[in-house]
């Protein structure tokens, strides 16, 4: 399963309170987040802390990604920030050293998983199938990522995974926003679900922080009601 977050990360950048066992844990969404511009990073990062989102997944897409994360593990305490599309061992380690407190991945091998397993910091590996989320309870794995969330089942092909597979828990992303999430989270093995509905390009291109903190507070309201 995701592991805690290990003690030597909790000197560095404090949790915010109350301090829960699985980054995942600590918002009912986890903003999926593309840096474009690092002078964005800060704000946007402020923006979604104070919205109630403390969990950002910032996506390696960008060629500024790594400088996004460390802007935003020094510059935005209260953020916990990890890196998402980690899809090999070397950005696993870029990942961590620029500041990431958990990683996620689309999807994994077993030598993608031996590097986050080493790695000191949670993960969450991507399943599509029901033969991946087996292999990863093979292998000590129990919370995951579902993606492409929509196009791969979606809350049905979950639901039907939660009998066979209850030690399985899952954050859903791909396709996801504020009318679909609600149905996600009543789900009783999701933790969270992965969006960036909560940041508009037109409101990140004119930095308008405050609309995406109302968006951000909007998402946090979700919480989880498990069916």
């Amino acid at each position: 399963m995701v592991s805690p977050l290990p003690s030597s990360s909790l000197s560095s950048s404090p949790l915010p309170s109350p301090l829960s066992s699985s980054v995942l844990e600590l918002a009912p969404v986890v903003p999926v987040v593309v840096v474009d511009d690092v002078a964005d990073a800060v704000p946007l990062a402020r923006a979604l802390v104070a919205g109630g989102l403390p969990a950002i997944e910032v996506t390696l897409r960008t060629p500024v990604a790594l400088d996004a994360i460390r802007a935003i593990a020094d510059g935005v305490p209260d953020a916990v920030v990890g890196a998402g599309t980690v899809i090999s061992p070397d950005q696993v380690a870029q990942s961590v050293a620029a500041g990431a407190r958990f990683l996620v991945s689309p999807g994994w091998t077993d030598v993608l998983l031996d590097a986050m397993k080493a790695s000191g910091v949670p993960f969450l590996p991507g399943v599509s199938t029901t033969s991946e989320v087996v292999a990863l309870l093979e292998r000590g794995v129990s919370d995951m990522k579902f993606f492409p969330a929509q196009a791969a089942g979606g809350t049905a092909y979950l639901k039907s995974l939660a009998g066979p597979l209850p030690q399985a828990r899952f954050c859903p992303t791909g396709g996801i926003g504020p009318a679909v999430a609600p149905d996600y989270l009543a789900l009783p093995n999701v933790l969270c679900v992965g969006g960036s509905w909560m940041l508009p390009a037109d409101a990140v291109a004119a930095g308008d922080w405050a609309r995406v903190e109302s968006l951000a507070r909007e998402a946090a309201s979700l919480g989880h009601t498990p069916s």
